[in-house]
């Protein structure tokens, strides 16, 4: 047994672009909901990131496989009507449109579900629903700024945003598990409601360790790179031919297992200098020179056995190419293009996919139209 299409039947409309309700539009599809992406007649603005696959882009691919397409004016009348007749129909309406966007076009939850009482609505804003707040553009690198993941990120003079769309992922993962409690009380009560999840809500909670240790500990970590904020040793060292790895010693008997078998200096054990984790983060420069002196007469591969022989916890400092043939990457498959299309799986497997096609732009606009202006009045006629 393995999850398998769970959410069949369930019928989700996705006003959607770029990234963060995308990949939530994309989980819910992988979980076995039809998808339908609204999109603008000049399409998704994701569609232009690149065109690496035949005019194609990739990274569209990635997010978009398995939805239905469909091309609507939503400032013209028959396209709204059409919108809406989906709507009536749908069990899920999911939005990152700008602030305020969906409800002056009269699509917030409130009007809806008038028609439709078992609607769950889910918007995913930049700041809230404040008016402050909607006033705020709101993409991944000004979130990760504002909320202070920049300044938590990046080495002591340089802070630098996550080099991955973290607040996008990660709004539209919150979105997804929101949607499915969701989801669970409906089944109890027979009614929608409306969600509305913040991306700097989102960072903000993620943001909590740093937040914690500056309320109530002292003062924020300093940014410090690879290292950490108060553990040594931690951090990428330099072998031979300046090939790096990653360790962390969590406890004193990492430490006597470091020093016995890797460092091979058992006398470092009880030197007043690194006996317990705070002298050694405060002793840490010279604790790394220690270590990077000792790294240096062997390769990585060397090291990297010295430490598993020790138990200690490490990682090679991979390349986005290491990645791509790292042994443990699990690769998923879309079409688009006419070509196929190879990417990181999601995390979780799904026993049966319902498709891995990309959809064209407005690919079923027709099809979807003539559905739902035909459809008898029955919510999942």
């Amino acid at each position: 047994m393995g999850l398998n299409k769970e959410l069949d039947g369930i019928l989700v409309v996705s006003l959607e672009q770029a990234v963060a309700a995308p990949y939530c539009g994309l989980l819910l599809a992988d979980a076995g909901a039809r998808v339908i992406k609204i999109e603008r007649p000049t399409g998704d603005f994701s569609r232009s990131y690149d065109s690496s696959i035949n005019g194609q882009s990739a990274i569209f691919a990635w997010l978009n496989r398995g939805k239905e397409s469909i091309c609507l004016n939503l400032k013209n009348y028959e396209d709204m009507q059409t919108i809406r007749a989906i709507l009536s129909k749908a069990d899920i309406f999911l939005s990152n449109l700008g602030p305020g966007a969906v409800a002056r076009m009269g699509l917030d939850g409130k009007t809806l579900r008038l028609e439709n009482p078992e609607l769950i609505t889910c918007s995913i804003t930049g700041y809230g629903e404040s008016k402050e707040a909607t006033a705020m553009k709101a993409y991944d690198f000004l979130v990760q700024a504002e909320s202070g993941v920049c300044a938590a990120t990046g080495t002591k003079n340089n802070p630098s945003r996550v080099g991955v769309s973290l607040t996008d992922l990660s709004s539209g993962l919150t979105a997804f598990s929101a949607i499915l409690r969701a989801l669970i009380q409906r089944n109890r009560t027979g009614r929608g409601i409306d969600l509305s999840v913040s991306m700097f809500d989102v960072m903000a909670d993620w943001m909590n360790m740093n937040l914690l240790a500056h309320r109530y500990m002292g003062g924020a970590p300093e940014r410090t790179g690879l290292q950490h904020g108060f553990i040594a040793p931690y951090g990428a060292f330099i072998c031979k031919n300046e090939e790096q790895v990653l360790l962390s010693i969590q406890n004193n008997r990492e430490w006597a297992e470091f020093c016995s078998i890797v460092l091979q200096q058992p006398e470092l054990i009880d030197d007043i200098r690194f006996c317990s984790n705070p002298e050694r983060f405060k002793n840490r420069v010279e604790l790394d020179a220690l270590v990077n002196k000792c790294f240096s007469k062997y390769d990585k591969k060397s090291v990297i056995t010295l430490l598993e022989k020790a138990s200690i916890a490490n990682a090679t400092l991979n390349s986005v190419a290491d990645l791509s043939n790292h042994p443990f990457l699990k690769n998923a498959v879309a079409q688009t293009g006419g070509k196929e299309i190879y990417f990181a799986a999601l995390p979780i497997h799904t026993v049966a996919i319902s498709s891995n096609e990309v959809p064209t732009l407005g690919q079923h606009s027709n099809l979807i139209k003539s559905e739902f202006f035909c459809k008898s009045d029955s919510k999942h006629d």
